[in-house]
């Protein structure tokens, strides 16, 4: 049996600020910071180790995982990051605050879009520098792979060949996984670790810093599902 946890990163600066974020790449704002030492103090308190870890090309998810791995003692771990673990891409509504998007692009394209899940945002421009297709980190990519704008079902379809072709052949190894990645890849896993719909998938509330943990036997089924806080509880 393996143990998966999943964990999306901790608070970050346009969280704080309620800007939409996506594939922007912005820092940890301060209560992050201290709710990845916390969620580290956690796992080494409850003596969990981890084989592999996987996180996005976001520097808060990356960060967040980092902050862990420090307190867990656990540096060396091998690590391997992800466009496809990246967060869904908000298009145009990226940097904005959510009355100012609504007042720049009316409310059912902003609000379709958190609500519906085959909804996308309004999506940038080609020219955009907000395109990860223009940003050289992503260079080696197909362009025709990289969003212009995402609905949670493209999101999930972005991330399925990762967690197919990557990750769970880990799990089924036996293996132990830590993965800091961003509420709705993370919605997405839990969908298809759960069985329940897009729909049920969007209304998930997920925390930020705190370590949800999948026990799983070699099918990928679930055979216990808690969060890490409530253990002794």
């Amino acid at each position: 049996m393996a143990q998966l946890i999943l964990l999306r990163h901790g608070q970050s600066i346009w969280n704080r600020d309620s800007r939409f974020t996506g594939w922007s790449d912005v820092e940890l704002s301060p209560l992050g910071i201290q709710e990845a030492e916390t969620a580290g103090r956690l796992l080494s308190e409850m003596g969990y180790t981890f084989d592999s870890c996987f996180t996005s090309e976001l520097n808060r998810s990356s960060e967040t995982l980092r902050i862990i791995l420090s307190i867990i003692g656990l540096n060396n771990t091998p690590i391997q990051h992800s466009w496809r673990l990246n967060e869904r891409h908000y298009g145009a509504l990226e940097g904005r605050e959510r009355w100012s998007a609504i007042k720049k692009f009316g409310i059912w394209p902003v609000l379709g879009c958190q609500i519906k899940s085959n909804s996308a945002p309004p999506p940038l421009d080609p020219t955009d520098k907000r395109f990860p297709g223009n940003q050289l980190r992503y260079s080696g990519i197909d362009k025709n792979e990289l969003p212009f704008g995402e609905s949670l079902e493209q999101t999930y379809a972005r991330m399925q060949p990762y967690w197919r072709n990557i990750i769970a052949p880990e799990i089924k190894n036996g293996k132990n996984i830590l993965l800091v990645s961003h509420k709705n890849v993370l919605r997405t896993l839990i969908m298809q670790l759960d069985g329940i719909s897009f729909s049920q998938a969007m209304k998930l509330p997920l925390a930020t810093a705190r370590p949800l943990l999948y026990e799983l036997n070699s099918d990928l089924q679930t055979v216990q599902k808690r969060y890490v806080d409530t253990i002794n509880n």
